[in-house]
């Protein structure tokens, strides 16, 4: 499961399901952003200044079905988007294997995975993947080598 705004995050999320077989599915916000980057900027700044928690407009229905969730999200300033912590409140991970990927500019994982290891104390976490956004399209080798590491 994956939330992407530009494509970047997108781009990471198929190749891993086209290297491990797994489904797919993407978080979408009940309210869209904007297509303006700036616009996008100070809306999720504000998010993040008000620890919003943004709708998600679909659903995952056969989520008890799956070990491992490969999750998957752009690091905006050092923080993961509101709308995933959004997911994590909706839906109960405990047991299963969770399996980080981003993208950003410089961030990296930045501490989002203890953020998200508080989020689900009883999920056990697989070293996560950062790709920047300008290696996204080109990250097939990365993601290849990610997933023989942590199988």
């Amino acid at each position: 499961m994956y939330f992407s705004w530009f494509g970047s995050t997108q781009n990471i999320a198929k190749e891993i399901q086209k290297q491990t077989n797994s489904d797919i599915f993407e978080i979408v916000p009940e309210v869209a952003y904007s297509d303006d980057y700036d616009t996008v900027v100070d809306d999720v700044k504000k998010e993040q200044q008000e620890k919003a928690r943004p709708k998600i407009k679909n659903k995952i229905e056969n989520i008890d079905e799956y070990e491992t969730i490969y999750v998957g999200y752009p690091n905006w300033w050092g923080e993961m988007p509101m709308i995933l912590y959004t997911f994590f409140e909706d839906y109960d991970l405990s047991n299963k294997t969770i399996t980080l990927f981003c993208t950003s500019g410089e961030s990296g994982l930045s501490d989002t995975e203890k953020t998200i290891q508080a989020l689900e104390q009883s999920a056990p976490m697989v070293k996560g993947l950062y790709v920047s956004k300008s290696a996204s399209k080109e990250a097939t080798s990365d993601v290849k080598e990610w997933v023989n590491e942590i199988k």
